[in-house]
């Protein structure tokens, strides 16, 4: 019988860790977080819409339920 062959002991990096290295070789810092603050304006934003639909949503049911 053979042995089970070595389990690796480093993780394999993500695709987002490696866009990650390559943003930092390509940006400033300023850029960067600059980059990173409107791309969490943008997943805010979205989020924010999709609580104004389901708002509206609920709206409609109730006014709806009462007609």
């Amino acid at each position: 019988m053979q042995a089970a062959p070595p389990v690796r002991a480093t993780a394999i990096p993500s695709v987002t860790d490696a866009l990650r290295a390559v943003e930092s070789l390509l940006m400033s810092s300023g850029q960067r977080t600059a980059r990173r603050n409107a791309w969490t304006s943008v997943l805010e934003d979205r989020r924010r819409a999709k609580d104004r639909v389901e708002a509206q949503r609920v709206l409609e049911q109730t006014f709806a339920v009462r007609s």
